[in-house]
């Protein structure tokens, strides 16, 4: 898996940390503020977007009254504290990390979150200080599947996207990595366990968790 490469990014929700359980309940209660219900499409059709671009969506779609900076602003207010203090790592991923640290790779953060949500989250499992790079899809042209917040990143570390090795949970943003021409590992969630035939047939590498990076005991796919 890691032949070759010199940089290993991540995405944040879902595949590094543990915290999409949080954003269909903050879905359904800012919606409700509106009195409207949560659409049954709703998750597929944010797939990827960044924070920024999220706000827009749901602004235009749900002509909310309101301008896209104060969405997010509600969004951030609702979920930092979640962030702060209930957002866990995913199992393996801290042993993993400093390994990779300790081997010389670079390590970078490609998230379509918050800047505060994501700073939060890392801080309070102690592992901000680990990444060289943290960039966000709200600080590109384009959100996942666009390769643009993945190459920002290896830019960054002036390295080519063959370097790379990408780690991310859902097809949008295994699909950015591939975009973006560099190899992807598919992380297991719960919140995607629904659509994993559909996972497999992109990723590159599949694991249930970062324990079997470690042991080797994760799955080639292609």
């Amino acid at each position: 898996m890691f032949e070759h490469k010199k940089a290993v990014i991540f995405d944040m929700d879902g595949t590094l940390m543990d915290s999409m359980w949080m954003w269909k309940d903050i879905d359904i209660e800012y919606l409700g503020r509106f009195h409207i219900e949560l659409p049954r499409d709703l998750e597929i059709a944010i797939e990827g977007m960044g924070f920024t671009e999220t706000a827009a969506y749901f602004k235009n779609r749900f002509q909310l009254p309101l301008s896209v900076e104060e969405v997010k602003a509600d969004w951030n207010r609702m979920a930092y504290e979640k962030y702060e203090k209930q957002v866990p790592l995913k199992q393996g991923a801290l042993q993993m990390l400093l390994k990779l640290k300790e081997m010389g790779f670079r390590l970078g953060i490609a998230t379509s979150n918050h800047i505060e949500l994501a700073r939060a989250a890392l801080k309070s499992n102690q592992v901000e200080g680990l990444f060289d790079c943290i960039r966000t899809s709200c600080e590109v042209a384009k959100g996942k599947p666009a390769p643009d917040v993945y190459l920002s990143v290896a830019d960054t570390f002036r390295v080519t996207p063959k370097e790379c090795l990408v780690f991310e949970d859902v097809p949008m943003g295994i699909q950015a990595g591939l975009n973006a021409g560099m190899q992807v590992c598919a992380v297991e969630d719960d919140y995607s366990r629904n659509r994993t035939q559909e996972i497999r047939s992109l990723a590159n590498y599949y694991i249930h968790n970062f324990d079997e990076v470690l042991d080797h005991t994760y799955e080639v796919l292609r």
